[in-house]
C-alpha cells in the first residue's frame, strides 16, 4: 500500500487512483491537473475530452516560457491569455479519471456526485537517452515523467441548523449591546 500526499477527510465517501512513472512531461500534466482541481468527475471527464478535440484548452499559469496565446484561453479563465492543447497529457489523465470511477464503483459510491477532492502531480526520476552532435559530442536527451496521484469524493449534502426563536436573537442582541456599553466606559 503506498502512501498518498493527502488522505481524504471521509475515506467511506471517496476513492483514489495514481500513476507512477507515467512516460508524459511533467510540465503540461500540472497544468492540465491545475485546471481539473474542485471539478466534478464528468464535467471534468468532457473537459478533457474537449481539449482532444481541440474544442476547449488548458490555460497555463506556471510554466508559461514560449507558451502561445489562444482565445480559448480566456473562455477557461486565464488572465495571460495563454495556453495549450496537451493531448498526451490528457489521455493519461483521463485513464486515472476512469480508474477512479471504476474504484467507485467497486466501493458503492454515487458516481454522479464525485468531484476531484485532491489531484497532484509530482517529478519522477528523468530518464537518460543521448543525442549526437557536430565534433564528436555527444549530449544528453533527457525525458520529464511524472508521478499522478488524486482523489474523487462524494460531495456531502450541507447540514441546516435549528432555527432560532425571536427572543433568543434579541437576548444576543442585548447582550451585545451591553457589551458595547460596557467596553466604551
Amino acid at each position: 500500500m503506498v502512501k498518498y500526499a493527502r488522505e481524504p477527510d471521509n475515506a467511506t465517501k471517496s476513492c483514489k487512483a495514481r500513476g507512477s512513472d507515467l512516460r508524459v512531461h511533467f510540465k503540461n500534466t500540472r497544468e492540465t491537473a491545475f485546471a481539473l482541481r474542485k471539478m466534478q468527475l464528468q464535467k471534468a471527464k468532457r473537459y478533457l475530452e474537449d481539449v482532444v478535440a481541440r474544442k476547449r484548452c488548458i490555460p497555463f499559469h506556471r510554466f508559461t516560457g514560449c507558451i502561445g496565446r489562444t482565445a480559448q484561453a480566456k473562455n477557461e479563465g486565464s488572465t495571460t491569455r495563454q495556453g495549450r492543447w496537451p493531448v498526451k497529457s490528457c489521455e493519461f489523465l483521463l485513464n486515472l479519471l476512469k480508474n477512479a470511477e471504476s474504484n467507485a464503483e467497486v466501493k458503492g459510491l454515487d458516481v454522479d456526485a464525485l468531484f476531484i477532492s485532491h489531484i497532484q502531480v509530482n517529478k519522477a526520476m528523468q530518464q537518460r537517452r543521448r543525442t549526437y552532435r557536430a565534433h564528436g559530442r555527444i549530449n544528453p536527451y533527457m525525458s520529464s515523467p511524472c508521478h499522478v496521484e488524486l482523489t474523487l469524493s462524494e460531495k456531502e449534502a450541507p447540514v441546516k441548523g435549528e432555527q432560532e426563536g425571536k427572543e433568543v436573537r434579541q437576548i444576543k442582541a442585548r447582550r451585545a449591546k451591553a457589551l458595547r456599553i460596557g467596553a466604551k466606559a
